[in-house]
């Protein structure tokens, strides 16, 4: 009986070692495929809504979606690889380099419709706000883990969300009130993850709360714009967008008509007048999941919305399972960074939550946008990794 249940265990442990010493295999087979099948939805959707909007070369934005996504598969693999708790030892030059990227898009960017947002590369635009998400939630993450044992002090908290204040006031000016609002919304959560005291967040939120009156309604009658005029009306747009039907207004009522006019199945690629005669602007960036909802409906839509579930649940998943506080906070960080994303873009484009130009991970065209995004999943990826290594050798200490 003893020698059946040794050679079981035996055989168990090569198992295990098989699939430790398989780059693939350790990987969250969950998080992959809906990766993969986002970034596939992604290349669909925008090759379709763009397909001539280039004379002279109709694949364009396919072309260079479904590029981006190979890299950043590439890029997701590399880093599933990497020991994420190293990234703790660089946190101060991960933070300098977000807000020197940040500055340098000030200084050297290039102006696209008034927003100078991007910095010129041979293959690529780079958006230095959207790597600065994760960049952000790397370091923010390292700061809260070195100050773990003072989290019920104020002035952890404090430090925290000057932190991410500094970048989101530096990508405001830009101006990208989006990134800014991310930005915000992961270090909330890293503090939450963390263990913050909730008090601190009542203060936080009376904070929030006064700031948007004061931004929105006591300094602009006092003459002070500290938003810009089309901030302003993208904020109160979705409040009723009958008041402003020839700009903002406008955007969300093409949008929703699209997403309406989709039905169950939708219009398919051909018949999706809202996006084929260009009613419904931005339709590949920040507007795509209203070409989704009108090409393929309610059953389109409910797929690419599983599909980020599906993201979002692995992400927690690997959160509860990471070996180390660091690992479980930058879980929590970019789990914020793409619920926060999924939900203010979807909201948006049905007229439950302002626009402000998130974009909608790995479906919107950008290839900031999505090489960040695999990038986030890599570190999850990497985190899950880890903790499996983590268990395995635990296992064999116990069997010992």
């Amino acid at each position: 009986m003893s020698a059946a249940l040794g050679s079981q265990i035996k055989r168990f442990q090569e198992t295990e070692q098989r699939i430790l010493a398989s780059p693939f295999l350790q990987l969250d087979p969950l998080l992959l495929l809906a990766g993969i099948g986002l970034i596939a939805c992604g290349v669909y959707v925008v090759g379709t809504a763009t397909h001539g909007d280039i004379p002279g070369n109709p694949d364009y934005y396919l072309v260079r979606q479904a590029a981006y996504g190979a890299v950043g598969l590439v890029l997701m693999l590399v880093l599933a690889r990497f020991d994420y708790s190293r990234l703790r030892e660089w946190k101060l030059g991960i933070y300098g380099m977000t807000i020197g990227l940040i500055l340098l898009t000030l200084a050297l960017g290039t102006a696209t419709r008034g927003s100078k947002r991007w910095i010129d590369l041979p293959f690529l635009k780079l958006q230095p706000s959207e790597l600065g998400k994760v960049l952000l939630v790397v370091a923010l993450s390292a700061f809260v883990v070195d100050r773990v044992r003072r989290l019920s002090d104020k002035e952890t908290t404090s430090r925290v969300l000057l932190l991410a204040i500094l970048p989101a006031m530096l990508v405001v000016i830009q101006p990208d009130l989006g990134s800014a609002l991310v930005y915000t919304a992961i270090a909330c959560t890293v503090l939450f993850v963390a263990g913050t005291r909730w008090t601190h967040f009542l203060v936080i939120g009376l904070i929030t709360v006064t700031s948007i009156v004061g931004i929105l309604v006591a300094a602009p009658a006092a003459g002070v714009h500290v938003l810009k005029q089309y901030q302003v009306d993208r904020l109160t747009a979705f409040v009723n967008p009958t008041d402003n039907p020839r700009r903002q207004g406008y955007q969300l009522k093409e949008s929703q008509v699209a997403i309406g006019s989709g039905e169950k199945t939708g219009r398919g690629p051909a018949h999706a007048s809202q996006t084929k005669l260009d009613f419904l602007p931005e339709h590949h960036t920040d507007f795509v999941f209203s070409v989704v909802g009108e090409e393929f409906g309610f059953v389109g839509a409910a797929l690419v919305l599983s599909l980020y579930a599906l993201l979002i649940w692995r992400a927690l998943r690997i959160l509860t399972m990471s070996k180390n506080l660091y690992g479980a906070l930058i879980a929590g960080g970019i789990t914020a960074m793409l619920m926060f994303q999924v939900f203010v873009n979807v909201g948006m484009t049905i007229g439950i939550m302002p626009i402000t130009g998130v974009p909608l991970p790995l479906l919107s065209y950008g290839g900031s946008s999505v090489l960040v995004t695999f990038l986030a999943i890599g570190l999850l990826q990497s985190i899950h990794v880890q903790a499996r290594a983590s268990a395995a050798a635990k296992r064999r200490e116990l069997i010992a």
